[in-house]
């Protein structure tokens, strides 16, 4: 009840200290959570920048990922990314 507690607490723009539950992943092993919503965010991007939309509803995944992911990974996944060789599908 604690941990739910502190993954609830939100600041006037919606920043929490830990991820929130995420019922697709129930374990204890959060490395296919912090992939998925890194991969989320920028699909997010993607989907609503093509549309010509509002991209803030995306800062969500950015939020989740940042607090779930080693920054070496994320530098990593970054670099793919720009150099084309990023194995996710975004």
């Amino acid at each position: 009840m604690v941990a739910h507690q502190h993954a609830e607490i939100r600041g006037s723009r919606g920043y929490y200290r830990t991820a929130p539950f995420d019922p697709r992943f129930p374990n204890t092993n959060q490395t296919r959570n912090c992939y998925q919503n890194y991969l989320d965010y920028y699909r997010c991007l993607k989907t609503l920048g093509a549309k010509g939309k509002d991209t803030r509803p995306c800062q969500w995944y950015y939020r989740v990922y940042k607090s779930l992911c080693p920054i070496s990974w994320v530098k990593r996944w970054d670099e793919q990314r720009d150099d084309g060789s990023f194995a996710g599908r975004i």
